[in-house]
């Protein structure tokens, strides 16, 4: 017994040496390991950075690949498509921004930042499992929301909310239609996906869209938004201010019968208002209530284009005299109103859903653009503003701002101390707009720069014609190239930059040149020349056209 005791006891001390001894070499070796991988620099095997193999590279290999990589993934293109309409967002524009340095970092440390142990264990894990790293990703939600609400304005058929203004002495409400409007959410699932790609190929973005109610008329909001006590125009000395006259408005009927009103099932509903005209306006304060010229632009335009110039004419009439408070937004549509025939409006060369069109009130843009650079240089604030499809002739890219009723419209904000004043006056081919009002303590010197960033070719297109000869061939569209542009607004004190922001990036599509081939193989050299010549004055008529409507 005393034998067998003493052959266990040995038995077990061998164990005991036995595992020792592989535990002190297990202890040897991983710290012959982590020796030797710490004096490398090297990131360990197995590592993945948002997707791509980052395995062996030093610290400095990693940054100089991801930034040169991400320079380029910046300038990816993203084209929103919804049928023939498109538009591009560049990931640059959405101020997007990828955090390497800190995700290089955490690759650089794994194996290295804990107890031998631990390090030897991450080592060995990952590479047997692989481990990737997401990049932290920024970017500006505000801009991508602009660049979705750029591309539900272009989009046909989108849902119209109801719409309200004030013609005469009666308050006018457009009931909304039902429509299309794009999944907001579900697209900017979308375009963070392609963010989060470190890939630079353009990329086609179908729009989500779904069918959408207008909301109910609230005629107690629209009530509560018009309704004003008349109030006579005054100034008040130290500190100056403007007080200027408030005519009173208020329904002319009861809260009841105006809700009757809208019980019918119509486009469009008139309420009667009561107007009590203030004993004295601004006008009767004289030049001490608007002074200064605050901001100024020019714009020419065909005179001898009797429709377009008339657009002109009675848009720039209804915003003429417009006082706007401080902190008051003032609407160009609501200003302007419904553009219609029964209004005095007229149809001319406009642009609509991405075309060239003939609608009622075409030109009337020219006068939202001309005021958008008057605003500008008063270094308002501006709330609203979309640049056309196409560029426009009347001012540089960058420098437009396109309306159409209950889809598009131009707002700024008087974030002055004083009221201000539009003048606003179109003839002789000729539109100008000001801001006047009174000028502050500090006043800084506006100047505006746009700077065309790329030029879009323009595609070719040809229409087949039977009636035509083989040997014909006419420009029906000459067309024109599109271009992306960037718009900036530099603020000066005392002859010094203060301050630059850039203020747009635009993006302007190309309009296509359209060819038409007669196909005819039978006419004979007579009829060939004939057509010819017809088709001559026609590219002439056409050109003629486009010169003097280019366009709203």
């Amino acid at each position: 017994m005393e034998e067998n005791e003493n052959r266990k006891e040995k038995k077990r001390k061998k164990i005991l040496i036995s595992i020792f001894i592989i535990m002190c070499a297990m202890l040897l070796f991983s710290t012959i390991f982590a020796i030797i991988n710490s004096m490398n620099n090297r990131i360990i095997s197995g590592i993945y950075l948002q997707g791509i193999d980052i395995s062996g590279m030093t610290k400095e290999q990693a940054e100089t690949r991801f930034k040169e990589l991400i320079d380029t993934v910046l300038q990816k293109k993203i084209v929103l498509k919804y049928g023939e309409i498109e538009n591009i967002i560049i990931l640059s524009d959405l101020g997007v921004s990828y955090q390497i340095d800190e995700a290089i970092n955490e690759a650089c440390n794994l194996g290295r930042a804990s107890n031998i142990f631990k390090n030897n264990w991450d080592i060995v894990q990952t590479k047997l499992l692989k481990k990737n790293i997401t990049i932290k990703i920024n970017y500006d939600e505000e801009t991508l929301n602009s660049k979705i609400d750029a591309m539900l304005k272009l989009l046909p058929g989108t849902v119209q909310e109801y719409s309200y203004y004030i013609d005469n002495e009666n308050l006018i409400i457009i009931n909304g239609k039902p429509g299309i409007t794009i999944e907001r959410e579900k697209l900017k699932n979308i375009i963070y996906v392609e963010i989060q790609e470190l890939k630079s190929d353009t990329t086609i973005v179908n729009i989500p869209v779904i069918n959408k109610e207008p909301d109910k008329i609230d005629l107690e909001k629209i009530h509560s938004e018009i309704y004003k006590e008349a109030q006579d125009a005054y100034i008040t000395q130290e500190p100056l201010t403007v007080h200027p006259n408030v005519n009173g408005i208020d329904f002319a009927i009861s809260m009841e019968d105006a809700k009757k009103l809208l019980e019918e099932d119509k486009e469009e509903y008139s309420i009667p208002l009561k107007i009590t005209i203030a004993d004295k306006t601004v006008n009767d304060l004289g030049e001490d209530a608007f002074p200064n010229v605050l901001g100024t632009f020019t714009t020419r335009y065909d005179a001898s284009n009797k429709n377009r110039s008339n657009n002109i004419s009675l848009a720039s009439e209804k915003i003429d005299g417009t006082v706007i408070m401080p902190g008051e937004t003032f609407s160009y549509n609501q200003t302007v109103g419904k553009r219609t025939i029964d209004a005095g409006y007229k149809e001319a060369g406009a642009y609509a859903g991405g075309k060239v069109v003939q609608e009622v009130g075409g030109g009337i843009c020219q006068v939202s653009s001309t005021l958008y650079n008057a605003v500008l240089y008063a270094n308002l604030e501006i709330v609203d503003r979309s640049n056309h499809y196409f560029e426009t002739s009347y001012v540089d890219p960058g420098r437009d701002a396109t309306v159409s009723w209950g889809a598009v419209d131009f707002k700024f904000k008087n974030n002055r101390k004083y009221p201000i004043k539009i003048e606003a006056i179109s003839k002789n081919g000729v539109t100008k707009m000001s801001i006047k009002g009174i000028k502050e303590e500090k006043e800084y010197e506006v100047i505006i720069q746009s700077k065309v960033t790329s030029i879009i070719q323009k595609n070719v297109k040809y229409k087949e014609d039977n009636s035509l000869d083989s040997s014909v061939e006419q420009v029906e569209q000459e067309g024109h190239n599109g271009c992306t542009s960037k718009t900036y607004k530099i603020l000066k004190l005392n002859g010094a930059i203060v301050s630059t922001e850039e203020i747009s990036a635009d993006y302007y599509h190309a309009l296509d040149k359209i060819v038409i081939k007669g196909t005819n193989q039978s006419k004979t050299i007579e009829e060939a020349e004939d057509d010819t010549n017809d088709m001559n004055i026609i590219e002439n008529e056409l050109v003629e056209n486009l010169i003097k409507e280019n366009m709203m």
